[in-house]
């Protein structure tokens, strides 16, 4: 097991310098208060003047989670369930699971992991399992990982990153390795990026980005490549900016950036091979990216406003089920809705 970092003064300076994790709502506010929805499209027109119109698109309220809970993860399962691991909700950090059953629309408890966790990130592996990795437990900051496995619903140790991380993103490639990009560890941010071999459970390195990031996203795109959007941490702020790993060669390079700036967000691969992005502190405007132009599209508003640190799934029919999160209108939510693409 690697050294924990148990810098409390490190993990609350962190998030308050960049102003956007949970303990810096108010500081959000302050640097980019929005009012209206106008305010938001404006806010997103100033960023980039040549972002198109919206696209049409919806969202369906479905069953509440057990626990309200942000800073989870949430992973689409074999059969067709999502399942939710760890997270926090300002006073208890979670080692708590559930099932989301869509069929009924309804949740359930399922085995917890091993040590509570949050700002972690959960994988699918090729063989059925789920893998946790990194993540805060209140202390330190974690290099342990965790496999769940759906038939037993229980949880069991594997190799270790090489550093302990938070913030950081997890993507299955297609040749079955796991690639972990970036994060923070309460001594700086990073944007080395490891490989996971399931077969061994050993951890390599990779190439690395072209800047930091923290609380980004990561997303396997139809032709093997990563897009990772969003967080530069380098310059403290949140950014627009995105940049693609190349498996073959371990290089990343620059890609188109989004109409607005975002931290905390969600991003998901849809059915037609576009990328849906949702959420972050400014405003509730939702982005599709589409691989094949490397162009952004704002499509339906997400509502409510300022949604960070939620999670996104695609279902089988090709719903996005959006759930949890902590919301600068409306505070930690259970709240659950569905995105549907346009026909």
């Amino acid at each position: 097991m690697k050294t924990k970092c148990n810098s409390r003064s490190a993990f609350f300076n962190s998030r308050a310098v960049i102003g956007f994790a949970h303990y810096a709502a108010g500081l959000v506010l302050a640097l980019a208060p929005m009012s209206s929805a106008a305010a938001e499209d404006n806010a997103a027109a100033e960023l980039s003047p040549s972002a198109p119109a919206q696209m049409p698109g919806k969202w369906k309220v479905t069953g509440d989670l057990v626990t309200a809970r942000f800073d989870h993860t949430a992973t689409l399962l074999p059969n067709g369930q999502v399942l939710v691991a760890g997270g926090y909700n300002f006073a208890t950090q979670f080692a708590s699971a559930e099932l989301y059953d869509p069929a009924a629309e309804m949740w359930t408890e399922t085995g917890s992991m091993a040590t509570a966790r949050y700002l972690h990130t959960a994988t699918l592996l090729p063989n059925g399992h789920v893998l946790v990795v990194g993540g805060f437990d209140g202390t330190g900051y974690l290099a342990s990982a965790e496999l769940y496995d759906p038939a037993t619903e229980m949880w069991t140790a594997t190799g270790d990153l090489h550093f302990g991380r938070d913030g950081h993103t997890a993507t299955l490639l297609s040749n079955g390795q796991v690639l972990v990009a970036g994060g923070y560890n309460g001594f700086g941010f990073f944007r080395t990026a490891e490989l996971y071999d399931p077969a061994t459970g050993v951890w390599t390195g990779t190439g690395t980005m072209a800047f930091k990031r923290y609380l980004h996203t990561a997303t396997l795109l139809p032709n093997g490549q990563v897009l990772v959007a969003g967080t530069a941490a380098h310059n403290f702020y949140n950014s627009s900016s995105a940049e693609l790993y190349d498996p073959a060669t371990g290089l990343w390079t620059a890609t188109g950036r989004m109409a607005t700036k975002r931290s905390s967000h969600t991003a998901t691969l849809l059915l037609n091979g576009q990328v849906l992005v949702v959420g972050g502190p400014i405003n509730g405007l939702a982005e599709l990216y589409d691989p094949a132009t490397g162009v952004w599209t704002v499509t339906a508003r997400f509502t409510p406003r300022g949604v960070i640190l939620h999670t996104a799934t695609l279902a089988p029919n090709g719903l996005v089920l959006v759930s949890g999160g902590d919301s600068i209108q409306f505070g930690v939510l259970a709240k659950s809705q569905l995105y549907q693409s346009a026909p």
